[in-house]
């Protein structure tokens, strides 16, 4: 056997196992459908997929899909507020009181937004706790003491690109990362309720636990509050080719990339294990020891993974139709078996 044939076998045997992978995802009623495409600097990509895309019609899931993609949202709004900064537009010193004056200490008890900057809402050291619109939040804490993985800090981080642009957040994706990525699947919603065909049925269990629990389909629904923090859509290859090019250093200049991939602690923050959490995207160790760069998210009826090596070489972005999963136990399954080293030859 030829070099070239053994890598190739190594390959097919590597997607046999991602398909498994996939399979044990949905296997039990662990979620609806799942898809994966995984994509390296050498080879062709690979899409593998189980379940469905319809729990009515039994309809399989397939590339090109649309879907919601929850925080992974936070990615781009990261980006588009670094490339403000280069253009000196602000500076990620900078307070949110200079750009949003009074207004987390008008919804937010204990907030100052003279001691926040926006480097802080970014990597989630900004003191202000989670919340979702019109739940009354707990009152901040200091700056800077410890990560608290909020969607407050990127709904001030996209209020705050409005501000300075004159322009709306979508409009600022689709101008700065959409249209030169060649992202056509990907978009900010207003208030609209549907996704862009094609896409999957979305289904959530709506926070209820137990085989019992009913299923609603939440296509169509209005995730406007997610908006900055959470809110996008996109689809697999769209997200690979993002992905790719924030790793490759495509989207910033390179002080603006550091930036971005400098790190604070999440220990202790009852958040995602083994991970360190940039301006947007974050670091994570898998149990093989092999760290990976990207970013998760979950909203209503959709749970998304896109997530690869430092260099932008070696990436996989995975989708489920549905939130009841557990995703982490789920997604670290699927990745460790696509990025664990192969064992040595005897």
């Amino acid at each position: 056997m030829t070099t070239s044939d053994a890598s190739a076998t190594d390959r097919d045997r590597g997607h046999a196992g991602i398909q498994r992978a996939l399979d044990r995802a949905v296997a039990d009623g662990g979620g609806p459908g799942v898809v994966a495409e995984l994509r390296d600097a050498d080879t062709p990509p690979w899409f593998g997929a189980a379940g469905v895309a319809d729990l009515t019609t039994g309809r399989g899931r397939g590339p090109g899909e649309h879907f919601r993609i929850g925080s992974l949202t936070k990615a781009f709004t990261g980006t588009v507020v670094l490339q403000l900064a280069a253009e000196a537009g602000l500076t990620l010193d900078d307070t949110v009181a200079k750009w949003l004056p009074g207004v987390v200490e008008q919804y937010i008890p204990g907030a100052d937004g003279a001691e926040i900057s926006v480097r802080r809402l970014l990597n989630h050291t900004s003191g202000l706790p989670d919340a979702l619109p019109g739940e009354e939040p707990p009152p901040a804490e200091e700056p800077g003491a410890r990560f608290i993985y909020s969607k407050i800090n990127y709904t001030l981080a996209g209020m705050i690109v409005e501000g300075v642009t004159g322009s709306t957040l979508a409009d600022e994706i689709d101008r700065r990362i959409a249209r030169p990525l060649r992202l056509t699947g990907t978009y900010l919603p207003a208030a609209e309720t549907t996704i862009r065909d094609p896409h999957p049925r979305h289904y959530s269990r709506l926070g209820e636990t137990g085989p019992e629990a009913e299923i609603h389909d939440v296509t169509e629904m209005d995730v406007s509050w997610a908006w900055a923090a959470g809110g996008m859509v996109s689809t697999t290859s769209d997200l690979h080719r993002f992905l790719s090019a924030l790793l490759r250093g495509r989207l910033l200049p390179p002080a603006e990339q550091k930036e971005m991939f400098t790190t604070v602690s999440t220990e202790g923050a009852d958040w995602v294990p083994d991970t360190a959490y940039g301006l947007g995207v974050y670091s994570q160790r898998l149990p093989c020891g092999v760290t990976l760069w990207g970013g998760g998210g979950s909203i209503p009826g959709s749970t998304s993974y896109a997530m690869g090596d430092r260099q932008g070489a070696h990436l996989l972005v995975s989708n489920l139709n549905g939130d009841w999963n557990d995703y982490l136990e789920t997604f670290t399954d699927l990745f460790e078996t696509c990025f664990r080293p192969a064992p040595p030859r005897s």
